[in-house]
């Protein structure tokens, strides 16, 4: 797999078998079967150093932050500012205010359509995205296009599932307004030349946001290096709690951008005949925060960082190849993305047999997968396909469990020969 982002400093390498005895989960059994967890772009499972981090939080921390003068308020009020500083060193921003706590990376898209689009939207202008974006990247702009007048542009892809770059140019127009568009695809794993995208972008003064949704478990972002103007991400990803993530956003444009929701928090005064909002990162935090999600999602990108980004990149550029030989060698086995460029998502089709079917049959064996559009209904019509089964490797995978995958794709063909 070739890398946007260069990786940091070396590590040992990793131990998936020690990693795996960090996280309880993997310890289940189904029907006899040890679990075999290959579902981990649609969400990861959780270390005991995020379990604990939840655990203590509720029993020595919790309480209300910003905005309560007892001693329990400051202890969580420091955790969450804390967190949101880890999570700014995470993806290289030079400023815990451009850290926006949201839901995940959905409502991060979201928020940017409803301010920043909303105030730069209108009728003519166009938006574009690319024919291999999650619905959550694609929604939100269709929505605002139809509000505002505007028309959805969209960049194509080749059949391995590759941007068609050559296309792009004649895309980057007068009226393009945005360019929002994916770091690695969920359904095919490629990694898209985010930074040659900006560059284009930026020569015609054209904002991008970036959906790192599936890149942040699997590689370092940098979004100074990336030079982008928003970046998102969901918490659950990347061996985090639910229903937390981040909006990263230049403190100029977050700044200029109306407030999202409103009510406690995101206000610095209110009067009947005025209120004043609070500074960022608040003004869009409105409301009680998520705040054990939060410190847990610190937790979750201490973790990963401890493990090394060189190691982690080893361990599932390794796995991606052996799968890749794995499935590809399995007679009646399509794979589905060809890119080169990729990360460890490995989309298929086996003939004769609905992707549905394949998914009950391996889940009787244990292994967990996806199978259906994957949130991307608008790539399957491209593809010319209904759906497909997805395998996603994470750290926690092994080639043991690859080779099991394989033996249970062939038991697959034979059961529905």
């Amino acid at each position: 797999m070739i890398r946007d982002i260069p990786t940091t400093r070396a590590h040992v390498p990793l131990n998936p078998d020690a990693v795996r005895r960090d996280f309880p989960i993997l310890g289940l059994r189904f029907d006899g079967r040890p679990l075999i967890y290959l579902d981990n772009a649609s969400t990861t499972q959780k270390p005991q150093a995020v379990l604990d981090r939840l655990t203590h939080f509720y029993q020595a921390e919790n309480a209300n932050v910003h905005r309560g003068a007892h001693a329990l308020s400051q202890r969580a009020t420091d955790a969450y500012e804390r967190a949101r500083r880890t999570m700014a060193r995470f993806i290289g921003a030079s400023d815990p205010r451009e850290i926006v706590f949201v839901r995940g990376a959905t409502e991060a898209i979201n928020l940017v359509a409803a301010t920043y689009g909303r105030g730069r939207v209108g009728p003519g202008d166009e938006v574009l995205v690319s024919e291999m974006e999650h619905h959550s990247n694609i929604v939100p702009w269709q929505l605002l296009c139809e509000e505002r007048g505007a028309r959805l542009r969209v960049a194509p892809i080749d059949d391995a599932g590759n941007l068609v770059m050559d296309a792009w140019p004649g895309l980057l127009t007068d009226r393009t307004r945005i360019v929002a568009i994916t770091h690695v695809s969920n359904a095919l794993g490629t990694i898209n030349p985010v930074r040659e995208l900006v560059r284009m972008a930026r020569e015609r003064a054209i904002p991008v946001l970036v959906d790192g949704a599936q890149a942040v478990a699997h590689m370092k972002v940098d979004v100074q290096a990336l030079d982008c103007d928003f970046y998102v991400f969901s918490g659950h990803k990347m061996f985090g709690p639910t229903g937390i993530g981040v909006l990263w956003g230049r403190a100029a444009l977050l700044d200029a951008m109306p407030p999202y929701q409103s009510g406690g928090d995101m206000i610095s005064s209110v009067t009947f005949e005025r209120t004043r909002f609070n500074v960022l990162p608040y003004k869009f935090e409105a409301g009680t925060p998520d705040i054990a999600g939060v410190v847990g999602l610190a937790a979750a990108a201490d973790y990963i960082e401890g493990l090394g980004w060189d190691a982690i990149a080893a361990h599932e550029d390794d796995l991606l190849a052996f799968a890749t030989s794995v499935l590809s060698g399995t007679p009646g086995v399509r794979l589905i993305g060809t890119s080169p460029q990729k990360a460890a998502v490995l989309s298929f089709l086996v003939d004769r047999v609905h992707p549905h079917d394949v998914g009950t049959v391996l889940d009787r064996e244990g292994i967990a997968i996806r199978a259906g559009h994957h949130c991307c209904q608008p790539l399957m019509d491209r593809l010319q396909i209904p759906a497909t089964a997805r395998v996603s490797l994470a750290i926690y995978n092994t080639r043991t469990e690859i080779e099991q995958l394989g033996r249970a794709v062939r038991l697959v063909r034979e059961r529905f020969a």
